[in-house]
Parts: C-alpha cells; structure tokens; sequence
C-alpha cells in the first residue's frame, strides 16, 4: 500500500507553534509521505518558530506583502495554492486554527477535491465579529474538513451542534500544549535572563505583568483604551511593578502603543519576541494581560492568571477552570481587575493554578492516528 500523502499548510507564527510537533509526529510515522508548505503570512514570525523547532518547508510561497488587505490576500493565497495542490496530489491537506491562510487553504483543496483535516477545530464565540476575521474563517475550514481535531470536548459539542457527524471528530487536546512541553524544558536565552535581572525579577524587587495585544477588532479606540489603563497600572505601582510589552509589527498596534506608552516609566516595549523568549518571560511574570487565543492556552498550561482583553472567548475552557477571566478593553475594568490580582493574594492564589483543560500533550500522536485510521 502507498504511503499516505499529507500537505500540512500554515501561514503565522500561531500556526506555525501548534504545527510543529504535528509536522515532526508525521515525519516519524511509518506510512506517511509528509509534505510542508508556508504562505509565510507572517514573514519574519513565522521563520522564527520554524528555525526554532527545525522545520524546513518544502514549499514556501513568501505571500506577506505590508498592510496586505484581506481580500488580496486571501486572492493571493487561492492563486498560488491551487498549483501546489496540483503538483502534490496529497490525499490530505492539514490545517490548523482560523487563519486567513486557513481558510483559503481549505477552500482550494476543496476545489480540487482533495481531503481536509482540520486541527483546532469547533472553537466558537458565535459572533461572527469577535474575533475578526477568525470566527468566519475557522467556520468555513469546518465546512470544508473531513475530519475534524477538535481540542476539547466542548469544541466536540460546538461542531456536534452544527450537524458534523461523530465519526468525523477526532478530540485530540491543543498541540499548543505539545509545542509548550517542548520548549518550556530549554534554557532561556540569555537576552531573557539579562531583562530578568535588570528588571529585579528573580530578586522579588519587581513583578512582571507580561502584554500582548494586536487583534484586529482592537484597532483604534479598544487599543487606545489599553494603553491607557497600562498606563494608569504603571503609575500606579511605580518601581514596584514591571509591564513588558513586546508590541506587533502591525502600523495600527505600533501607532498608539509608542505615543501613551513610549515614555512611560516601568513599561518597556519591545519587538515581537521569538517564541522561546516569550514562553520564559511567561514562565517569570506574575500575571498575563493578553487578547490572544494562544496565549491563553500557554498560559493556562503554565498557570499564570490571565486577564483576556477581549469581550468574547473561543477558549471557556480555561475560563471555566478559573485561570482565564474576561475582562474586555474598558480601561476602568483593566485597571481594577489587575490591581484585584496584584493586591489581594487570595484572589491571586485561586487563579494560579495549572490545572490545564486544552491537552496533555499527546494532540500531536493522535492527530497522525486519526488520519490513519480514517474512514469515510
């Protein structure tokens, strides 16, 4: 019997972090011929993470063009994608989360009735704007997949819920939690070490409260109104309290970002961050401000609470086991909850625990036995 031909496709840093230990899981299966290929959405993060976990593209199609709209880059995607897929012939194209890549990937390997297998799959906020594009991007992939890794049980339900058959899911756990195990076992990188001893971190001098924020529907007033209650917290606390922020690329995060906090004493910006920076300035922070979806994986692995700066999230798995809280962009409810956190060492204390509901991490093994031990 030939050798199942799998294309795994992704495009972003995010992508690229949960495909990795897939990607390593089936170049070491007996009985499949894995193939990879990068729309490199994300450039400069994205080869990050691939040189980290040593993944080598057979395919890279270098489509990242400066504040690309949505749609061209979708177009671009479809254009250049289809003659991949017909020069592989995979049995299989492997996907992973809500991406713009994701979904145009999934649509063209549908087009070309090729198989889908969709990993992350049935995560829901069931508001098509929050976040956006992703909610409408990882429903489309859920259209077009044949076989659904759905993380959780509750990602089970949501695409139960929506008519997928039992058969076609497949609850694996996040590889995001494979990817962690992995790299949280690495020394830190000396840069890392040097900010945690300039900062007084490792002392008990200072606390860290790491940031991130980038999403799209954040843009403008939302983002606005983060800076601003990071600024109050920085005021607030003085030497005390260290914020960092490692600030996207993205002209509409860069813009505010720089003119409420670029002068703002106890907060340092910083450029993006590899992943095995991030991963150990996590490991050392006292809290986590984030609007990511990854990072609430992470950090619920880790157990750091974590204040979502999001309205809506497609992960109450963590929120449900107490280390996620909502807490939206108004600056009044940031500020009050982080200084709930950082004050009250109680309501700390019932946060920060690892009890971890999105894997063991296993998601990778089993995400290679669900492809071969498919059946339509």
């Amino acid at each position: 019997m030939a050798d199942l031909r799998v294309l795994s496709i992704f495009g972003t840093r995010p992508e690229a972090i949960k495909m990795a230990p897939v990607v390593k899981a089936l170049e070491a299966a007996p009985g499949i011929r894995s193939r990879v290929c990068v729309t490199a959405q994300h450039r400069e993060m994205l080869d990050q993470v691939l040189e980290l976990f040593k993944v080598t593209p057979d395919i890279d199609l270098n489509l990242m063009r400066p504040n690309q709209p949505l749609a061209q880059l979708t177009a671009q995607i479809l254009e250049n994608i289809d003659p991949v897929l017909a020069d592989e012939h995979p049995d299989w194209v492997l996907i992973q989360g809500d991406t713009t890549t994701v979904m145009a990937a999934s649509l063209a390997a549908f087009y070309r009735g090729i198989k889908v297998g969709h990993v992350e799959a049935g995560l829901r906020t069931n508001d098509k704007l929050q976040p956006f594009p992703e909610e409408i991007n990882r429903r489309i992939a859920s259209v077009t997949a044949d076989l659904h890794f759905a993380p959780t049980q509750l990602s089970r339900e949501n695409l139960l819920n929506e008519g997928i058959l039992d058969r076609h899911i497949v609850v694996t756990g996040n590889p995001a939690i494979d990817a962690l195990q992995m790299i949280v076992k690495l020394p830190a990188p000396a840069q890392v070490d040097a900010w945690i001893k300039e900062w007084g971190i490792a002392e008990g001098k200072r606390r860290l409260v790491l940031i991130t924020a980038h999403r799209r529907e954040n843009f403008g007033e939302p983002i606005e109104a983060i800076c601003e209650a990071l600024k109050t917290l920085a005021l607030h606390y003085g030497d005390s309290l260290q914020l960092v922020y490692p600030v996207h690329l993205n002209p509409n995060i860069q813009g505010p970002v720089k003119r409420i906090l670029g002068n703002v004493i106890g907060v340092t910006l910083l450029p993006p961050l590899e992943y095995l920076s991030l991963v150990h300035l996590m490991k050392a922070s006292t809290l986590i401000l984030t609007d990511s979806g990854g990072i609430q994986e992470e950090a619920t692995g880790l157990g750091k609470p974590t204040l979502v700066l999001r309205e809506k999230t497609e992960r109450p798995e963590g929120v449900i086991a107490g280390v996620l809280k909502l807490v939206g962009t108004d600056p009044v409810k940031i500020v009050t909850e982080t200084q709930c956190l950082l004050d009250d060492p109680k309501a700390y204390d019932t946060m920060a625990h690892a009890e971890n509901p999105f894997g063991d991490g296993r998601a990778a093994e089993r995400i290679v036995k669900g492809l071969l031990d498919y059946t339509n």
